[in-house]
């Protein structure tokens, strides 16, 4: 069970002929579904009034993060944020810090929006759009401190492994939009795809492990990414989690 509510685990996925040099959002595979869901008065809220001041659009371009947020400071990026609820509690706990969330699911963002603005936080700003277009058309390279995924779909069949985000393509393009030195944090309560994706992160070039040789390739729970409602949940029924932090090395 994954929390990313971004990629359920039913597809309505496209395949497509697009060749591997077409910008990765148009090669035809997706790794999430946008699902119907009701809207509380909140979310409703949120979306309506909230997002005029916080949120960004794929029209809106390539982004000046020091003008975005009037200032310079280190920006994370989360991907597929669910709920929000991590990343509201980061945003509050690291002023100092800007924060960037991609989301497709409408009441996710419609709640983080709602949270944000009930906390009077300036420091965090929402993209509702497909996150590879986002990374592709808008964030410029070099200049993310830390992208963050945390719990995508698994995509558990084999037949849908295409579909997991973590991919060579994927974990290349972050690397150019990462800062000298900048962490790729990913955080999975499926096994086999923590396995996947430590082989595709070994394999890829410009990064390196952060583990310690004791724990390689997987690192300790870090005190800094928010304990989760579901997470707590999951580790009360002895469930299993695993994280992995690359830090960018060319």
């Amino acid at each position: 069970m994954t929390e990313n509510n971004a990629t359920p685990p039913e597809s309505a996925a496209t395949t497509g002929p697009e060749s591997p040099d077409a910008p990765l959002h148009r090669r035809g595979i997706k790794s999430y579904v946008i699902r119907a869901g009701r809207m509380t008065p909140a979310q409703t809220r949120g979306l309506e009034d909230v997002w005029p001041r916080l949120g960004l659009s794929l029209e809106d371009g390539p982004q000046d993060l020091q003008a975005l947020f009037g200032r310079r400071a280190p920006c994370v990026v989360e991907i597929g944020f669910g709920m929000g609820t991590s990343l509201i509690e980061q945003a509050k706990a690291h002023p100092d810090t800007d924060f960037i969330g991609i989301e497709v699911h409408a009441p996710g963002v419609g709640k983080l929006l709602d949270e944000a603005d009930k906390h009077g936080l300036t420091n965090l700003r929402v993209y509702r759009e497909d996150a590879l277009r986002v990374l592709e058309e808008c964030l410029p390279e070099g200049a993310i401190d830390t992208v963050q995924l945390f719990f995508p779909d698994p995509w558990p069949k084999k037949k849908h492994h295409k579909r997991r985000i973590v991919q060579p393509a994927f974990v290349e393009l972050i690397r150019t939009r990462l800062a000298p030195n900048g962490v790729f944090h990913m955080a999975t309560d499926w096994e086999a795809y923590a396995e996947w994706m430590a082989e595709v992160m070994e394999a890829a070039p410009g990064y390196e492990n952060t583990a310690d040789a004791d724990t390689a390739p997987f690192v300790p729970r870090p005190s800094f990414r928010p304990l989760t409602k579901f997470e707590a949940r999951g580790e009360k029924l002895g469930h299993g989690v695993w994280d992995l932090i690359y830090r960018r090395a060319d």
